[in-house]
């Protein structure tokens, strides 16, 4: 049996995936150029978010078009809204099958350096003030990545915990009204605030935040682990350890798509169990 590579598409999550593609006309008189296999530059994408590898070294022998033909199909594509469907479509999988777990959720953000600036960059309090940006991230109680936002290297996690709750989509999945809400929200001292308590609980969420002025060691630990596993898995892809890309919309590109890989994982895994 051969082994795949982890950014060759699989036949399941392909099915997933090209509904969601916008379909492009071939012009009748003048068609130029064949256009390239979307699932081949879909490969490429994935190839450049697994390794790091600059656009321009994207292998030609690997069939999987020029980095700059990949650059502008992740940017069309992300401006078509396919990769925040599928993330959702993949949400929608989980919960049908009972792998989200809506009793609590985590929060946390993680700085990463910006080499070339750019929006949503900023000084960071915690690299001696070098330009960087920040990832945002809420999980469920096992780690299922629900939303993820960037923001400035310089921004506060508290500033985005309201934006980021709200960034949770409607998950469907089970008969009813889609979910969107956990009962409660977990989180480091950061995020310590009688105003976003408040807020938190007026959602419907019962707020479970360390709190400042005590000593290391609250407890809330063994709930909060998940989303630092869940920040540790998006920087296991290379093009997300450090924001090369100047476009913002590109880098945030990256960052559905790797969580919805995490979430492809997760009902991949379970549904062999």
């Amino acid at each position: 049996m051969v082994q795949r590579r982890p950014w060759e598409v699989e036949d399941g999550l392909w099915e997933l995936v090209e509904p969601l593609l916008p379909t492009v006309e071939r012009r009748f008189r003048h068609p130029g150029r064949r256009r390239l296999d979307d699932r081949k530059v879909l490969c490429g994408i994935l190839f450049v978010l697994y390794t790091g590898i600059p656009w321009e070294f994207l292998p030609q022998e690997m069939g999987y078009g020029s980095g700059m033909t990949c650059w502008r199909r992740l940017r069309d594509w992300h401006g078509a809204g396919v990769w925040q469907r599928l993330h959702e479509l993949l949400l929608a999988e989980l919960n049908a099958a009972g792998l989200i777990d809506w009793s609590r959720a985590a929060v946390d953000g993680s700085h990463i350096r910006a080499f070339k600036g750019g929006p949503k960059t900023g000084p960071s309090p915690v690299d001696r003030a070098r330009t960087g940006s920040k990832h945002h991230v809420i999980t469920d109680g096992g780690g299922v990545p629900l939303a993820v936002t960037l923001t400035g290297g310089n921004r506060h996690d508290l500033t985005q915990l309201v934006p980021l709750i709200e960034a949770v989509p409607p998950v469907r999945g089970r008969r009813g009204r889609p979910r969107r809400r956990p009962g409660t929200l977990y989180s480091d001292r950061a995020y310590d605030s009688g105003i976003h308590r408040r807020i938190v609980r007026g959602k419907g969420i019962d707020p479970r935040f360390a709190r400042r002025g005590n000593d290391h060691g609250s407890g809330l630990g063994v709930y909060r682990w998940v989303v630092e596993q869940t920040i540790a898995l998006l920087h296991w892809f290379r093009r997300l350890r450090i924001r090369w890309e100047i476009r913002d919309d590109i880098h945030e590109a990256f960052l559905s798509i790797a969580c919805s890989v995490i979430c492809w994982r997760r009902l991949k895994n379970n549904s062999f169990c």
